[in-house]
């Protein structure tokens, strides 16, 4: 399988320059071994800008004015509205049923066609809506151009902290990580990249276990509170983690909520549950983890208001 290279990674930083923010490091202010990558930063609060953007760039000339499609919970649908907005093309966006409204909102705010289905549903409405309008398909994460996009946190990663030890990364459907370790394991070889994921949405864990896509139904996955990882694999990201990860760890619901607080709190970042499982993972599963300077991606924090006031008092 070809897999992403750090040249096209470095091509996608060029790409994206002019429009995806290039976020700093900030030091967590509880702990002097930890460093933040605060996404949720981004014009459209998350990591998704990355790959979104680039995937837009790369799009064939012939094939930009009938624009693109994608499946997705939210992150993703929002960046890709905003790169194709930005990009004149039109952009529809198939949403799960049960997806933050905040989220929703976003989307149609940023001039994206927004059609809600059933979960199982969405990448089979994606696929009519390709057939029926000649649109190009941008999947969330199982695409090279997406991967290459993220990579491009990774790389900064080691720029801003050349001699990090760890970095955590959030997984879903695993294209961030794909990409981060991608890059930070070419520019620093001896950095141990983890990946993070909900114990309630352990697709990746159980992937990475059998040495195949393992996926969790809907039903499971969306049990977590973190919804912008209830993603499973795919094969093409599942190489990735499976040449490049050096392991993964899992956390609670409640792990994830009390990482979201203290982040909210402490350094000041609105965040969403999905954007604090690489936190929380420093937090509560440290003995599972190598010692030493660690980075953690915080990916996004589009939250509904309510869930936000909840995540403020929650330890």
């Amino acid at each position: 399988m070809n897999l992403v290279t750090l040249d096209d990674i470095w091509a996608a930083a060029a790409d994206i320059a002019p429009t995806v923010l290039r976020t700093p490091l900030l030091a967590a202010p509880w702990d002097d071994g930890l460093w933040l990558k605060p996404e949720s930063l981004q014009p459209v609060g998350s990591f998704k800008l990355r790959g979104a953007t680039h995937a837009v760039i790369r799009l064939d000339p012939d094939d930009r004015d009938r624009g693109v499609v994608t499946h997705s919970s939210g992150n993703h649908g929002q960046a890709l509205a905003y790169a194709a907005r930005a990009a004149g093309i039109p952009c529809t966006v198939v949403v799960p049923e049960g997806s933050p409204g905040v989220k929703v909102a976003q989307m149609r705010a940023l001039g994206a066609e927004v059609l809600l289905v059933p979960p199982s549903r969405r990448l089979a409405e994606a696929r009519r809506i390709v057939a029926a309008t000649g649109a190009t398909l941008v999947p969330p994460f199982d695409d090279r151009r997406i991967i290459a996009g993220q990579g491009t946190a990774g790389a900064e990663i080691v720029a801003d902290l050349p001699d990090v030890d760890v970095v955590l990364v959030p997984v879903g459907g695993g294209g961030l990580a794909s990409g981060v370790a991608t890059a930070v394991k070419a520019l620093r070889p001896s950095t141990a990249v983890y990946g993070v994921e909900p114990l309630l949405a352990a697709d990746a864990r159980d992937s990475l276990a059998a040495g195949r896509v393992v996926t969790w139904d809907v039903e499971l996955t969306f049990r977590t509170c973190a919804d912008g990882l209830r993603s499973n694999l795919s094969e093409l990201t599942l190489a990735h983690l499976r040449d490049r990860l050096d392991g993964i760890v899992t956390v609670t619901e409640e792990e994830i909520r009390a990482a979201a607080g203290r982040l909210i709190r402490e350094a000041r970042l609105v965040v969403e549950p999905s954007g604090a499982v690489a936190t929380a993972a420093r937090l509560f599963r440290a003995g599972e983890l190598p010692a030493g300077r660690t980075a953690a991606v915080v990916t996004g924090g589009n939250v509904d208001p309510t869930v936000l006031a909840d995540l403020v008092t929650t330890a």
